[in-house]
């Protein structure tokens, strides 16, 4: 048994554990244990600095949850878009291929919690009806593992599939969306990443939420996938109490970038059943990413996006920097949040005054 399956074994579980270790009262644990169960490894605990911080929110079982149990399940309409089981057909070119029930933590924000942790929910016996629908639809070229998370599959199994897929001549790129790196970084091996070099491309995205995700454990596995060709984005999601100030937002992007994790989603939470009280307004999300842009380097501004339910996709938000527009010119708000707007020309140039040319004389 490796490490990393050594401290999923370790994780913090049952009722009792979670009785003995957050004092939460034992009908509520039982309650929260049927809703959704929790999972919180050795390492991912060793985050916490304090009851109710950041690391806490994101982990540890609440009373709460059990006052939003009428939100939907599935707020994104995944189901009525999966046209075989594991398959989530919801973009023309992409497909979301679910391969494990299981995750190195179980998030309490979690949008797919309806599947996650059941073994009949996310099956191994539908990956070969998947495999079928993968290779008949020629207009796939892109596909994501996820679940649960795919690092959960030992190395065989995980190689097993991205071989199957690789002989799939229309699928271009793999991605593995896994928050392993974040979570529970001592499955980020050299011989996971040594396999995965043979069947390039390969993309990771993975899901820091807040600066003290980012550890010496973390950023060795960030850098083991870098070194290994595997370009790693972020998507984070904002969350009330976790990461909505834009300060904490601006720190985790810049951090991001010192570990060669490219900061490429910044989300809305979903509604999620369970999940509404990490919910923020609109508003919240705008303000953060007005603080980033003129702020800091282009490469630390993700994109600030809304995911749509059913094929409706990520609604990408912008904060409105056009402040006036007519025939003759635009003015535009920069990031001295209009102090000092700048002008430019309705063709997307900026004016310039006229200037005589210098008239040369012959000597």
């Amino acid at each position: 048994m490796e490490l990393w399956q050594e401290m999923v074994r370790d994780s913090v579980h049952t009722v009792d554990h979670v009785v003995e270790k957050f004092g939460i009262d034992r009908k509520t644990a039982e309650d929260l244990d049927e809703f959704f169960q929790a999972r919180i490894n050795p390492y991912y605990l060793s985050l916490i600095r304090y009851p109710g911080d950041p690391i806490w929110l994101q982990c540890v079982p609440a009373k709460v949850e059990l006052e939003d149990l009428d939100a939907e399940e599935d707020p994104l309409h995944e189901d009525e878009m999966s046209p075989v089981p594991n398959i989530t057909h919801r973009y023309p070119d992409r497909a979301l291929f679910l391969v494990t029930s299981q995750c190195g933590i179980y998030c309490r924000f979690c949008t797919r919690k309806r599947k996650v942790g059941d073994y009949e929910k996310i099956s191994m016996k539908g990956l070969e009806s998947a495999f079928k629908y993968l290779e008949q639809h020629t207009e796939i070229r892109d596909v994501i593992l996820s679940g649960g998370d795919p690092l959960m599959l030992t190395d065989t199994m995980l190689e097993k599939i991205l071989q199957r897929l690789r002989q799939i001549k229309h699928i271009e790129i793999i991605r593995l969306g896994t928050r392993m790196p974040v979570v529970l970084p001592q499955r980020i091996t050299t011989k996971l990443v040594n396999m995965l070099k043979k069947y390039h491309p390969i993309y990771c995205n993975t899901h820091f939420n807040h600066p003290w995700e980012i550890t010496e454990e973390s950023s060795k596995a960030c850098t083991l996938l870098a070194d290994a060709g595997v370009p790693v984005g972020n998507q984070m999601v904002i969350m009330k109490g976790v990461n909505d100030d834009p300060a904490v937002v601006k720190e985790l992007m810049q951090k991001l970038l010192r570990i060669r994790v490219r900061p490429y989603y910044m989300y809305m939470a979903d509604e999620t059943k369970g999940a509404n009280h990490f919910r923020t307004s609109l508003e919240t999300g705008l303000k953060i990413a007005e603080a980033l842009r003129g702020h800091t380097s282009g490469l630390a501004i993700p994109h600030f996006v809304i995911d749509a339910p059913g094929g409706g996709g990520k609604i990408p938000i912008l904060p409105n920097y056009v402040l006036h527009m007519d025939e003759e010119e635009i003015i535009l708000r920069n990031k001295t949040n209009g102090k000092k707007p700048s002008k430019t020309s309705p063709n997307g140039k900026p004016e310039r005054k006229k200037v005589e040319e210098p008239v040369l004389e012959e000597v």
